[in-house]
């Protein structure tokens, strides 16, 4: 008999908490017969097939990220490599771990309890991470006495679900029994009504019908080193092939040059393809930076830094227009802000839904502008350069995870117009640079009784100055926007480029402005040069701001007139990185307003 004579297949089992994943890949393992003769022994006549999965010693990840489960076996037929997800909501961002590396889907669903919302949510995140192949495994037949109208109504309202979602997936359901062993591995006698495969048949006979990358090639850089024949470019190839004195194009630079040398671990080698590792020396050095993607010059990969995307959230903080994030592309780290939050998907019923934000493991259609072009495909077309994921910048956990599915078209029409005045030339006809002093704080601690001292300071030194006041702002610029966490964001994202541009005419302006996120105020910041933001954190105890409340707006927040007040039931985030504190409880006025002043000076 011919052994493995179909390529690997890598696959996951997902679906809402009990509906049996362990329990059948335990079964699965064992009747295959890959199990030692110290594991058959160990788990006995009667094994429980979960507890033995679990006792499984292989590759396993384990983290407050990834928890998933990986298990190789083979069959004569072929080879696998299985990834067992938790049903947990709470780790669903395992599962689209899992999903990420998935030609196909084992999407169990318990015959007792029909299709549930976990069970629909792991759908749509198969879906929008590729897979184009799921089996839908109706387990614990048994417990509804192997009724056909049972997994038909089951089957049925699945396929419903699938035109909901507007998925295009190859789909097959197979009644089964994990615990008893039906239809596993071998067809059982008690459901003589279904005519279909086996699950392992299923699995043996798919296609690992994932997107095909192309066959222009591409290659990104993950680092530089230093040969005897010139400069190596090292990475993995991700799509079609190369050779020596083949011409390749650098993206996004544009740059060409002609490849000499392909190097394997090695040694020298004539041609490489995908997923191989290699070196590659060109004909004279280029400007290369880790990320950059080493492309066939004949069909180079698109550049953007703009592009609509699916983003499966996973952070407990929601997800704010406005806010900024580090966007992991391949080996690429750029650093990209969500500019429009299109729609939410209704996993259950399929419907696009307005949003301002989304929440965890919600996934939803968003556009984003990064600080950089990067070299992209879309993801149906190339996973490695059209997936990526979502850092938090402060804390460095992963927050979400999406995929490209084309460059915005205005990226392509926009570009800087070069002028004669520059921010130099308009420092010296003012006899100042620019510098944008951003005051934070809670509602009434002297933010801008201390702006306005400052101000005055500085127009009697002919130094030429604006105050970007927080309610004087919101009676003009934004007016439209109210106090929820998405206005909040939206708000001091207007007011940041409103300063910079008077920066830059040679202001030097001062932000008056509660701007309660840390993101925000960090968002701000790397809007303007070294040197040129100088955030003052005006550090007031709450009773002692609360106590002053002039304009009655604490009260109100206490009273509930006043949803979403800061410091009552919103949240301030302190700085962490302020270039000066002042504490209005403990400071005169007077002597805030000299330590700003010399912090300035």
């Amino acid at each position: 008999m011919a052994t493995n004579t179909r390529p690997l297949l890598r696959f996951i089992t997902c679906g809402s908490v009990d509906d049996g994943k362990s329990t059948l890949i335990g079964r699965l393992l064992h009747d295959t017969g890959s199990l030692t003769d110290d594991q058959r022994s160990a788990a006995g006549a009667m094994p429980d097939f979960a507890a033995l999965l679990d006792g499984l010693e292989d590759e396993r990840t384990q983290g407050i990220t990834i928890d998933v489960a990986y298990r190789q076996f083979a069959t004569p037929r072929r080879r696998f490599i299985v990834a067992d997800c938790p049903g947990h909501e709470q780790y669903t961002r395992n599962m689209a771990t899992g999903a990420s590396t998935a030609d196909l889907a084992v999407v169990l669903v318990d015959a007792r309890k029909g299709l549930l919302p976990q069970t629909l949510r792991h759908t749509a995140i198969v879906a929008m991470f590729g897979v184009r192949h799921v089996v839908l495994a109706v387990n614990k037949m048994d417990a509804v006495e192997w009724s056909r109208d049972v997994f038909e109504r089951i089957v049925s309202d699945y396929r419903n679900h699938l035109k909901q979602l507007d998925a295009e997936l190859a789909f097959e359901a197979i009644p089964l029994s994990g615990l008893k062993g039906d239809n596993v591995v071998e067809s059982s006698s008690r459901t003589a009504w279904y005519p279909g495969p086996t699950l392992l048949r299923a699995l043996e006979d798919a296609d690992a019908a994932s997107a095909d990358p192309g066959t222009a090639f591409r290659m990104p850089v993950q680092w530089m080193s230093r040969l005897p024949d010139g400069r190596g470019y090292a990475g993995t190839v991700v799509a079609g092939t190369i050779k020596a004195g083949e011409r390749i194009r650098v993206e996004p630079a544009g740059t060409e040059a002609k490849i000499t040398h392909v190097f394997g671990l090695d040694r020298e080698i004539e041609s490489a393809e995908r997923d191989d590792a290699i070196t590659l020396v060109l004909d004279r050095e280029l400007d290369v930076a880790r990320g950059d993607v080493l492309c066939s010059a004949d069909a180079p990969a698109p550049a953007s830094d703009q592009f609509s995307t699916r983003v499966l959230w996973m952070d407990g903080e929601p997800l704010l227009p406005g806010r900024s994030y580090a966007m992991q592309l391949g080996t690429r780290s750029v650093r990209a802000t969500l500019t429009s939050l299109k729609h939410r998907l209704d996993v259950e019923s399929g419907a696009h839904l307005s949003a301002t934000q989304l929440r965890m493991n919600e996934i939803g259609t968003c556009e984003w502008h990064l600080d950089q072009s990067v070299a992209f495909e879309a993801f149906a077309d190339n996973r490695e350069l059209g997936g990526f994921i979502l850092v938090d910048r402060h804390s460095n956990a992963t927050a979400g995870a999406g995929v490209i599915d084309f460059a915005l078209r205005r990226s392509g029409n926009l570009h800087w117009q070069s002028l004669q005045v520059d921010r130099a030339a308009r420092a010296r006809i003012k006899g100042h640079r620019g510098r944008c002093i951003w005051l934070t704080g809670l509602s009434g601690a002297g933010k801008s009784t201390i702006a306005d001292a400052v101000e005055a300071q500085l127009n009697l030194r002919g130094v030429h100055t604006y105050l970007l006041d927080g309610d004087n702002v919101r009676h003009g610029l934004n007016r439209d926007l109210g106090f929820t966490a998405a206005d909040r964001v939206e708000n001091i994202r207007r007011v940041a480029e409103v300063a910079r541009l008077m920066v830059d005419a040679g202001l030097v302006v001062l932000v008056s402005f509660i701007s309660p996120f840390r993101a925000e105020r960090e968002m701000a910041r790397e809007l303007f040069a070294p040197g040129e933001f100088l955030e003052v954190f005006v550090d007031t105890p709450l009773a002692v701001a609360e106590s002053r409340d002039s304009k009655g707006l604490y009260a109100k927040a206490r009273a509930g007139k006043l949803p979403n007040f800061t410091g009552i039931d919103s949240p301030y985030e302190a700085p962490d990185r302020a270039d000066l504190m002042v504490d209005t409880s403990r400071q005169s006025i007077a002597e805030c307003t000299r330590a700003v002043l010399d912090l300035i000076d």
